[in-house]
């Protein structure tokens, strides 16, 4: 059963990322991981191939400020985070892939937040 729900996550995301290559124009993607404790986002250029910026609430700045038991809170805060640090590596404008998660609870946190601190997608 665990199999065949990985398979189905796996479809999903990869229809969420040919929908993302379609409309991108170019623009780096904000890409969400989601653990049962844990988040992290990244922004990645596909075309180079490589992460322009990266935040995770692992992350001991983060870490320090988030009570274990806030999942939301910490996920907006790693959405601050990025957002500061795509901006601080020159990246005002991404395409936001969530994989395949649904755009809810930590994942909608992390999006909003980012927005907040000044991404726009």
């Amino acid at each position: 059963m665990a199999a065949l729900e990985h398979i189905k996550k796996q479809n999903r995301a990869k229809r969420t990322r040919g929908k993302i290559a379609r409309v991108s124009g170019g623009r780096p993607r904000l890409s969400v991981f989601r653990s049962s404790k844990n988040i992290s986002a990244q922004i990645i250029d596909d075309r180079q191939g490589k992460t322009l910026a990266f935040a995770s609430s692992l992350d001991e700045a983060l870490r320090k400020e988030v009570n274990d038991d806030a999942k939301k809170e910490a996920a907006a805060k790693v959405g601050k985070a990025i957002a500061e640090r795509a901006i601080a590596a020159g990246v005002k404008d991404v395409v936001f892939d969530r994989g395949g998660y649904m755009y809810h609870g930590r994942v909608r946190a992390l999006a909003e937040a980012a927005r907040e601190a000044g991404l726009n997608f």
